[in-house]
């Protein structure tokens, strides 16, 4: 069967496509960013009534999610959490973590130096990069507008 027009094409896409369901999705991602979150909360309590001041409880729980994060990742349950609670596991410290977790992972039979030196930031590459820019320029244009 030719298609001739992209018009067709989508047609025929949407008429094979299944439906996603969204609503399920985004409760999902809500209510795990939202557990996972109050981990987080906790946690920073734990460590404040240990003894540590409040912006080393902060270190400490970013520590604790990267660390989690990346352990999860390499015995291969992140994947399964990430599949079932969606975009909720994308804070920005876990989904970093697991992306360059991934990368390491994915890369290690190259070698430390060629395979995970290399390829380790893959993933985040860009987000580090982009993230820098865009924090160059809005730290720029902070700068121009509080001199006048």
């Amino acid at each position: 069967m030719k298609i001739e027009k992209n018009s067709d094409f989508q047609a025929l896409k949407k008429r094979h496509a299944p439906t996603s369901p969204n609503l399920k999705n985004v409760v999902r991602a809500f209510l795990s960013g939202g557990l996972i979150c109050s981990v987080g909360q906790c946690l920073f309590f734990l460590y404040s009534y240990l003894g540590a001041s409040q912006e080393n409880s902060y270190t400490l729980v970013t520590i604790t999610f990267i660390f989690l994060s990346a352990l999860l990742t390499s015995l291969g349950i992140f994947d399964h959490l990430a599949r079932f609670c969606g975009a909720g596991t994308l804070l920005p410290v876990t989904g970093f973590a697991n992306s360059v977790t991934s990368s390491a992972i994915d890369a290690r039979s190259e070698g430390f130096i060629s395979g995970v030196g290399v390829k380790i930031f893959a993933v985040a590459g860009p987000v580090i990069l982009y993230a820098t820019l865009a924090g160059t320029l809005y730290g720029f244009i902070y700068f121009l507008i509080n001199l006048f």
